[in-house]
């Protein structure tokens, strides 16, 4: 007797190594789940397909190892699709189960049927459909191993006929797992040595894929004299136990590091694909290295480009760099980043009549985190404080949707992080827009008993898209929110909850929260006026900010605009 083809996926996925499998489950996928429950792999039921997608996704990101999500027809796998966009953005490795409806009513626009192919084309490295029973095996084995390989999303789509069919002849295709070392040729590694030995103020610019390669890049920093700026994915892996950090360049950045690259003669880009033209030097000389071929150039020009792991690439590199003498250009960004940071946590205190801004919440649940935290923060100014204000010691990590830019993922983020690190302590820093978009997932906490602590930055409104606005000299416009109490909403589903309005209560309810055996949720009603102030000051945001403030004292709102002051600038 033959097995049946949603038999044969789940043995794929356990042998490629899957320990989870996130989505809802539905109609056609039901044959799917009856094998998946018979198997060792998890199934973790959440209440919205992308929830599902961004825990799978961060748990792959962290781990490295493939996960899984799986869907039903039409619109439940339809619902996975703004987190694989952001799993393949994260080259996190990923397989999607899409099951469709059945072949032979495909074409005929049938109740819930979808176009998944033309669909998720374009958020994976693979994408195909199981056409006959004999196919399964080979298909899916293809699917998983091209998100291992690719590091990316791969969508096998499985018409619910094609799941209930046979196979009597089963070929023993299986995942192989491959991890090759890459690095340049011997020529390109001496025309890079030739022209980092000729610079005389040479920069490094490192970006998360130098993840474990700190000890090569403080080596070269230290041959070079040159200091190392780190993109925001990379700063988990690049600044602790770094003498020759200067912080992160760009919006989020820091003075020290925004002006590094653009004073140096010879940048040395590595692992970084950092999406801003204008935070690269125009007149440098820059060197760019990268795993993946089609990120050398695409963001600015280079001088040369090479493709290669950054570790094997720079131990290579090494012998053939000439010592510097001179480390002014360095000792001077190391100096400046020194002194930056030292402003910085100066303005890390209760505001006005003892109201909370946002960066000194954080620098309090930075206080009293364990050393091994791990933080998912929700983009816009959660994510903007985690990455500024969170130390990284080597064992913390930061979460975000810094490449994709998609609301809502700190809490299904820290739900995959969580499950697949049952014993480490996983925070969410939710925006209250973020929070309420997945609201339902406070509900999969529960149901998965999954011990996650989440702090709500309450500030009653999009706070960063508001920023923006400003800067254009707009009033803000349709960023207002109304929110409930969700401290007391925590309470009445099932969690710990808190809310906290004042400062000088802050450090107690941290700590109340951190130490909660179960899921805990603090409500942190943050000032609605704290800014996020760049590493520098353009003209035109510095012009709209000052036509906003015209505008707000014009529509009766001045009072905002002294409040506003007097919080950000006192």
């Amino acid at each position: 007797m033959g097995k049946k083809v949603a038999e044969i996926i789940v043995e794929v996925l356990e042998q490629a190594g899957v320990k989870r499998c996130y989505g809802i489950v539905g109609d056609t996928l039901n044959l799917f789940a009856e094998n998946l429950e018979r198997s060792s792999i998890d199934w973790v039921s959440v209440r919205h397909e992308e929830a599902g997608a961004f825990a799978a996704g961060t748990e792959a990101q962290y781990t490295n190892n493939l996960t899984a999500c799986a869907g039903s027809c039409g619109p439940g796998s339809l619902h996975f699709i703004n987190g694989l966009y952001e799993a393949n953005r994260n080259r996190a490795p990923v397989v999607l189960i899409a099951s469709q409806v059945a072949m032979s009513e495909m074409g005929f626009e049938f109740i819930q049927e979808v176009d998944f192919m033309s669909i998720f084309k374009g958020c994976s490295v693979f994408c195909e459909m199981i056409l006959t029973p004999d196919q399964a095996r080979k298909k899916t084995v293809m699917a998983c191993q091209a998100a291992l390989a690719k590091r990316g999303v791969a969508v096998l789509i499985v018409p619910v006929d094609m799941s209930h069919g046979e196979v009597k002849e089963d070929f023993p295709y299986r995942v192989h797992h491959t991890r090759p070392i890459i690095r340049p040729s011997d020529a390109e590694i001496e025309q890079i040595a030739l022209m980092l030995n000729a610079g005389e103020r040479i920069a490094i610019y490192a970006g998360s894929g130098c993840e474990g390669a700190l000890d090569e890049i403080i080596a070269v920093a230290d041959q070079l004299k040159a200091p190392i700026a780190h993109t925001s994915r990379g700063k988990c892996f690049l600044e602790p136990n770094n003498p020759y950090n200067i912080g992160m360049t760009g919006i989020l950045g820091n003075e020290a590091g925004y002006n590094a690259l653009l004073e140096c003669d010879t940048l040395l880009l590595l692992g970084a694909d950092f999406a801003w033209r204008q935070f690269y030097p125009d007149e440098a000389k820059i060197i760019q290295i990268d795993i993946d071929p089609t990120h050398i150039g695409r963001r600015h020009h280079v001088t040369l480009g090479a493709v290669g792991d950054i570790q094997p690439t720079l131990q290579a590199l090494l012998p053939h760099l000439e010592r510097k003498d001179d480390a002014s250009f360095q000792e001077k960004y190391v100096k400046r980043y020194a002194e930056a940071m030292a402003s910085a946590r100066k303005h890390l205190v209760p505001g006005h009549n003892d109201t909370i801004p946002g960066s000194y919440l954080t620098s309090v649940i930075n206080q009293y985190a364990n050393d091994d935290a791990l933080f998912c923060a929700d983009d816009g100014t959660s994510v903007v404080w985690a990455i500024r204000l969170i130390e990284a010691n080597a064992k913390r990590q930061i979460f975000g949707s810094l490449l994709h830019g998609t609301m809502a993922t700190a809490l299904p983020s820290a739900l995959g992080l969580q499950k697949a690190c049952p014993d480490r302590q996983v925070i969410a820093m939710c925006g209250d827009g973020g929070l309420s978009m997945l609201f339902g997932e406070l509900l999969t906490t529960i149901q998965e008993n999954v011990p996650i602590k989440i702090v709500v930055f309450d500030n009653s409104k999009l706070g960063f898209v508001e920023i923006e606005q400003k800067s254009e000299g707009m009033l803000d416009t349709f960023t207002h929110l109304k929110n409930p109490d969700f401290g007391n909403v925590a309470t009445a589903i099932g969690l710990w909850g808190k809310t906290v309005r004042n400062a000088s209560e802050l450090p107690t309810s941290v700590q109340e929260w951190l130490s909660q055996p179960g899921p805990a949720l603090l409500n942190v009603i943050v000032n609605p006026l704290e800014l996020v102030k760049p590493p520098f000051f353009e003209a035109k945001p510095v012009i709209g900010m000052a036509l906003y403030s015209v505008r707000a004292v014009l529509n009766g709102r001045g009072a905002d605009v002294l409040e506003m002051v007097r919080e950000n600038f006192l």
